[in-house]
């Protein structure tokens, strides 16, 4: 192995062991995520250049408990570790196992599977400042003895964490591979090496155990769980104003300027109407759904996710789901194409299954536009008992809305199903830790990034589309209704409207459903540039809440809340279904079930707004 070629190196660790801060502190901005090829699989890589000037190219590769895969995570890991790459790519020159320093019993047997490969590696043992602070002495010169392999120590969340890694990577070359061990149980093994060179006065921290037995407490850990998620969708609102109120107006700006700078016309029309109408009424609610991500990323740093499992478990037992569901189905708050792919987690296949299901019903990031635009023009700015924004409350019941509705169709499965035995939940619950404002902005940024490509790659090309179907024909001469009711777009709306008229929609609302399809944010733009397009005039866009408060029914607008709470599933959940299930069966039932789920309550919901209107 030259110097002069970049080094290739693969992380590789438990859940857990603070793998991922390792790769933002080594990595920084310089990282891409991507997928393995023909799985659904994520492969996070990136590349550095140590002190000493060597390239290192760093491949951080799925958690896993044990080189026996039981999920198609786990598959991946172990064949990279392996050697087994996918074609025309070259395995890394040197494995860094992760250890998290505080729970070395669980993390040393996966060090002895790696070791038995004969690849070389060396050991990180991370998080030695929360051992130290537990008063943990570990032998790392004897432990590497023991172990045949380096044994760096390493804070990933310290800026100086990594020297000492850092600093062994430069001389990688002369890594060997760990010669063959005598024959031993693993087990023995894990035994004989913490006797040797751990002194570890607690198996856990007092803190950790004193917050758990309020966190984990069968009512006050319920109690602060449903707390945390109530103010989590208060700041949604609140925290997010002010921005949102800055880009609504840099929004309405850049369309009066392009206005007064081009003549009247088709390109005027597509840049106003279309692309800064549509584009920029998704824009908008960038804040919120960065601000929902911020809460997620810190819950899932600090290890309160897997407790919230533990909780829950019980409830979601009774419902057909197991409490590994959990962090799928919250993940599936972000995006349910993650969150499904998240399922690879858990073994059973019965419960992978129910969860898949249920995922898309849970409120993902992209109703939030929606929720957000129609809770901004029918919902007034108050307060509840003086404490709680009032616009956050109704936030926080429709996103309770979708978990009851998960939960139904969950229980619904349960009684559909042959096999009802339940499965013990086992889960690691990792020692309590800080979040690192680094990790929390790299996670900020790349989500913003995703968003923002979405932006560009789906959603303004669909503005575009839709735009020129609402443009084109021109309508007839001597007309007197907005151009838009004779174009392509006006023809599809009116036709849809016969199917969704008994939920209260209106034609603009169904022109607006059907780009909805590739991206349930779209549905905003959509309805910017309908509304755009039609007799309201040029700065509908940046008045798109008051424009539709005042021209639409309540009993529309809770119909049209509703229809979203169950909203049939975008392309790109219908396509990782089917991948995920390998069944076009399945996916076509899952959507056709919640398109009935949707329509049916949106129905419910008008007719009885209807009847107390």
């Amino acid at each position: 192995m030259s110097d002069a070629l970049p080094l290739h190196i693969a992380l590789v660790g438990n859940p857990n062991c603070g793998k991922t801060a390792l790769f933002n502190r080594l990595t920084g901005s310089r990282q891409k995520v991507a997928n393995y090829a023909g799985v659904t699989v994520e492969r996070k890589e990136g590349r550095f250049i140590t002190p000493a000037g060597r390239a290192v190219r760093v491949l951080d590769l799925p958690g896993a408990y044990s080189l026996a895969a039981v999920s198609p995570d786990e598959a991946i890991t172990r064949d990279i570790c392996h050697g087994r790459m996918p074609s025309g790519e070259v395995p890394p020159d040197v494995l860094v196992c992760v250890a998290d320093a505080t729970n070395l019993r669980l993390h040393l047997r996966f060090i002895l599977e790696l070791r038995a490969l004969g690849r070389p590696m060396l050991v990180a043992l991370n998080m030695m400042d929360a051992a130290a602070r537990r008063g943990m002495r570990i032998d790392t010169a004897l432990l590497a003895r023991e172990l045949g392999v380096p044994v760096i120590e390493t804070v990933a969340v310290r800026r100086d964490g990594v020297d000492a890694l850092l600093g062994a990577l430069d001389v990688a070359g002369t890594i060997a591979a760990p010669a063959a061990a005598a024959p031993e149980n693993l087990h023995a093994q894990v035994h004989r090496l913490l006797k040797a060179a751990v002194q570890m006065p607690r198996a856990t921290a007092a803190i950790d155990d004193a917050i758990d037995r309020v966190v984990l407490h069968p009512v006050w850990g319920l109690a602060i769980l449903a707390l945390t998620m109530f103010l989590m969708f208060q700041a949604v609102f609140s925290w997010a104003t002010p921005v949102m109120d800055g880009i609504k107006v840099g929004v309405a700006q850049s369309g009066q300027f392009v206005a007064a700078v081009l003549p009247a016309g088709p390109l005027r029309s597509l840049l106003v109407d279309g692309v800064i109408a549509g584009a920029g009424a998704v824009i908008v609610f960038l804040p919120q759904i960065l601000i929902l991500f911020f809460f997620i990323l810190v819950l899932e740093e600090s290890g309160y996710l897997p407790r919230a499992a533990v909780l829950l478990d019980r409830f979601m037992v009774g419902a057909g789901l197991t409490g590994r569901s959990f962090i799928p189905l919250l993940s599936s708050f972000a995006c349910a194409v993650p969150g499904i792919m998240a399922t690879r987690s858990i073994a059973d296949p019965r419960d992978r299954l129910a969860t898949i299901l249920v995922a898309p019903l849970m409120t993902c990031s992209a109703r939030l536009p929606v929720y957000a635009l129609l809770i901004a023009a029918f919902i007034p700015q108050g307060e509840v008992a003086g404490l709680f924004n009032l616009q956050g409350v109704v936030l926080f019941a429709l996103y309770a809305a979708g978990i009851v509705s998960a939960v139904a169709v969950a229980y619904l499965l349960k009684l559909l199903k042959r096999d009802r035995s339940e499965h013990a939940l086992l889960l690691e619950l990792p020692s309590y830790r800080r979040p690192h404002p680094r990790d929390v902005a790299i996670g900020l940024v790349e989500r913003a990034r995703i968003f923002l490509r979405r932006v560009g790659t789906i959603i303004l090309p669909l503005m575009v589309l839709l735009w020129f179907l609402a443009s084109f024909p021109a309508p007839p001469v001597g007309s007197t209704e907005a151009p838009i009711a004779h174009s392509f777009a006006g023809w599809l709306g009116r036709g849809l409207e016969l199917v969704f008229s008994p939920l209260g929609f209106t034609w603009q609302i169904c022109i607006a459903l059907v780009p909805g399809l590739a991206a349930r944010e779209v549905a905003v733009g959509s309805l910017a540039t309908v509304y755009a397009l039609s007799a309201s005039g040029d700065n509908a866009a940046a008045q798109l809440a008051p424009l539709i408060g005042a021209q639409w029914s309540l009993p529309t607008a809770l119909s049209l809340l509703a229809w979203y709470v169950a909203a049939p599933m975008c392309v790109s959940t219908m396509a990782v279904i089917r991948r995920e299930t390998g069944s076009w069966k399945v996916m076509a039932a899952s959507a056709a079930s919640l398109f009935a789920l949707a329509y049916a309550t949106a129905f419910i919901v008008y007719r009885i707004a209807l009847a107390w209107a």
